[in-house]
Order: structure tokens, then sequence, then C-alpha cells
């Protein structure tokens, strides 16, 4: 059993972190596994030296220790572009040059009638730039962003089951082999960003990939990332990669039952550090 922990250096790591990060510490010494520290640190425009230092420095008061070296995303960024590559050869990727406000006033128009539709990636792209004529064409494109064709994709794997097996609960408390299906794929995710123009790829092709790479066996993450899992199973698919089981587990909140963001500073991990609360302490406030 592999698993691991994820996080992005773009701020302190909160009781949100903590929890996650403790409970695959444990699932994996409980199955006599190995527990892996990713950086994912695409996002160099926000990402921080010293916050990757204290991401370190927090772990290891909680108690943990990971196999080194450390996975860093940054550093990975060839293994990105081979995997998009592929997909575009094949058809299955399109340039998009919509900016935000492009695709929030298209999805608002009159026409399209009522508040426009969410999806793991945020507003449902309208498809503005998928069928431009020749776009698909040429070499793969450098310095712009470059979408999955979901329905191409859908049609390209054919009778492929997509399907993945839940260890933890999603949103419904769903557990064991949770289907797919491809209409419900088209109609609630749609065609999400592969690669950001400023990162080079994005959050779930990097993650696929890396997954892959480390042999993960089982990803242990945030209930909030249960709709995510559909796009990442899509991927697996259509670049002949294993599918790790996932273990979805409960978010940590505040007093007003909002998840916990890199903004609460005030449960930032350092601060109760600095305040002289023990790991034991945290633990219990965490419900571990």
């Amino acid at each position: 059993m592999i698993t691991r922990f994820a996080p992005s250096p773009t701020g302190p790591l909160h009781l949100g972190h903590a929890y996650s990060a403790l409970l695959a510490w444990e699932r994996a010494r409980a199955a006599g596994g190995r527990f892996l520290l990713r950086i994912e640190d695409i996002d160099q425009g926000r990402a921080r030296a010293h916050w990757e230092t204290q991401i370190y420095e927090d772990l290891r008061w909680l108690g943990l220790d990971w196999e080194v070296p450390v996975l860093r995303q940054s550093e990975n960024l060839p293994a990105y572009r081979a995997a998009l590559a592929a997909l575009w050869a094949r058809g299955l990727l399109y340039p998009c040059r919509c900016r935000r406000r492009d695709i929030l006033e298209a999805a608002s128009a009159p026409q399209e009638g009522g508040a426009p539709l969410t999806g793991p990636d945020g507003i449902l792209y309208p498809g503005t730039c998928r069928d431009r004529p020749g776009a698909r064409q040429g070499p793969l494109p450098q310095d712009v962003a470059l979408r999955l064709d979901m329905a191409r994709a859908l049609e390209a794997l054919g009778e492929t089951p997509l399907a993945f097996t839940e260890t933890g609960a999603g949103p419904d408390g769903a557990q064991g082999e949770i289907a797919l299906s491809p209409r419900q794929l088209i109609e609630t995710v749609g065609d999400v960003v592969l690669s950001r123009r400023e990162m080079g790829t994005s959050y779930h092709l990097a993650v696929v990939i890396d997954d892959a790479a480390q042999g993960v066996s089982e990803v242990t993450r945030g209930r909030d990332l249960f709709e995510a899992t559909a796009i990442h199973v899509v991927l697996q698919r259509l670049l002949d990669l294993p599918s790790p089981r996932y273990h979805h587990h409960r978010l940590i909140r505040d007093e007003d039952g909002r998840r916990l963001a890199k903004r609460d500073d005030a449960r930032a991990i350092a601060a109760y550090r600095a305040e002289g609360v023990s790991p034991a302490e945290l633990r219990d406030m965490v419900g571990l």
C-alpha cells in the first residue's frame, strides 16, 4: 500500500492539512505500506520556498516521516508535456484563449437560461474555442491553455469501463466501486483545462502522472476533491495508467461550518506550535 500527502507551498498548513497528512501516514503504517510526501508547486507564481520549508517543519513536528527524495512537480514538467503531446496527437485537446470573464459571460448569456452550471473546475466551459477552424492542427501549441475535449475523449475510450474504488466516503456516503456515466461527464464536468498557459500543466494532469510514476495505490485526500476523481479516471484510461483506490475523508471546518483554507492563518499548524500546543493536543482537535 502506497499513499501520499501532496500539499502546495502557497501558504501555511492548517488543521485540515494536519488531519489529511496524519490520516494518510497512519493508514500506510497500519497496512505496512509506504507514505510519500509530494510538493505540488506547479503554480510558480504563488509557490514560495519558505512555505515549502515550513511544510517540512510542521510535518516533522507532528511526528511524521517520509521517503526521500521528495518529488517536486516543478521538476517534472517534461513528463506532463509528454502526456499532453500524446493526447494532442490523438486530437483530444484544443487550445483555448478564453479569459475567466469570457467564460462567465458566455455561460451567463440570456439564451443559456438560469445560473451558469458549475463542475469540479468551476463554471462549466461553454465550448467557445472547441470548434475553431484549424485550431487542432500543427505541433503541440506553446504558451496557451489546452482543454480536453471530453466528448471526443469518451468516444476514444469506447466501451472502456469508467469506475473507481472508494474506500472512504463521497459526499453521499458512497463506498466501493463507483461507476461514472459518460453523459454526466459531458454535462457536469465538461472540457477541463489540462495545461494552463502560465504553468505548462494543470493539477488534474500532474496529479495523475505523478501518482502513476510513484506507484500510489491509494489516494488519501479531502472530500472536496471527490468530484475531480472522474477527471482523473478519464485521464488514467486515456494514458493507459493504473487507477489507484481513493480514500476521500471528511473536512475540518470552522465554527461556521466552512472548510478551512490557506487564508485561515489563525488555524495554521505553526500558530498552534507557537502557542505551545502539543502534537497530541492538535490530534485531539482534528478528531484523531
